[in-house]
């Protein structure tokens, strides 16, 4: 069955000067090294963009200048996640309106006792449809709403507009491969995420993309290439030289993985987050680039 749908699909970091206003020079810089990686299509303001820490008025700022300077060079998803429906509408009108390719979003929740329901998320993802633009669906433990695969093919079914599913739950390949078994060609975009942590299992039940960090695209993906060309073991050879820096970065980075790659490589100038996102441990830090030098990934030389 063919996707329409493939590839790495990386989440941009948004960097931060010092005093921690946005570093919009920064983020041009972060947009041409990713695409310099050879990526499919880029993610922004999702979590590993620190969208969290974020304001309204930053992310149309943010929004506007990465489309603009991407200029169609790949496609980017525009994350637009909110508890509240007329809020994300709103933002998949202004991603839509700026020439975004796709959005991305979390089923509603806020904390721990405010989550949206089977039916409530369905709602708020058919409310964002009618806005016509593709949507990817984020499975993902953060907002801890369970979306059942019953759901997920229901909502792939009825809602036109969805067509990505960026599954990251526990034990991700068996939904995966659940997910793709019962929903057939509505499934348009089986994507994992979670750094890549399970990339090869994931590929195994039939995703045809993922969304990593932006700390190593170009190591990555040889990892999909492989795969998709029916070469496992190559795909297996791949994938066991980038583990370990991708466990490093899932178990103990988290999104400051990339920002630590990119300052090093001098395609930014800090590696900055805002309060209350401590600062890695310099050990931490120091074992990341010790990781990531014998890959020679494009972050670490892209500035230098």
């Amino acid at each position: 069955m063919t996707r329409p749908y493939s590839g790495i699909w990386p989440v941009a970091p948004t960097p931060f000067h010092p005093d921690g206003t946005l570093d919009l020079d920064g983020m041009r810089r972060v947009l041409d090294c990713m695409i310099d990686q050879d990526v499919d299509g880029i993610c922004i303001l999702a979590n590993f963009s620190e969208q969290f820490l974020i304001s309204d008025d930053e992310r149309e700022t943010l929004t506007r200048l990465c489309l603009e300077h991407v200029d169609g060079r790949v496609p980017v998803i525009v994350t637009i996640s909110h508890f509240a429906t007329p809020i994300v509408v709103a933002r998949a009108r202004q991603a839509r309106t700026l020439g975004a390719d796709i959005v991305m979003m979390m089923p509603p929740y806020h904390g721990a006792l405010l989550k949206g329901n089977a039916e409530q998320t369905f709602e708020q993802v058919r409310a964002v449809g009618e806005v016509g633009i593709p949507i990817m669906l984020q499975d993902a433990p953060l907002s801890g709403v369970e979306l059942p695969v019953p759901l997920l093919v229901r909502m792939a079914r009825e809602i036109e507009m969805l067509k990505l599913f960026k599954i990251e739950c526990p034990q991700a390949a068996a939904k995966l491969r659940t997910l793709i078994e019962r929903g057939g060609d509505a499934i348009e975009g089986p994507f994992d995420g979670e750094e890549a942590i399970t990339l090869l299992a994931d590929l195994d039940a039939g995703a045809t993309g993922t969304m990593t960090s932006a700390m190593i695209p170009d190591r990555i993906k040889p990892v999909l290439t492989a795969f998709a060309a029916g070469d496992r073991q190559g795909a297996t050879d791949a994938y066991a030289r980038v583990l370990p820096a991708v466990n490093h970065e899932n178990r103990q980075c988290g999104f400051r993985a990339a920002k630590a790659a990119m300052q090093e490589g001098g395609v930014i100038a800090s590696d900055f987050c805002r309060h209350p996102i401590p600062p890695l441990h310099p050990s931490t830090r120091a074992m990341l680039i010790d990781l990531l030098r014998p890959l020679d990934p494009v972050a670490l030389r892209w500035g230098k």
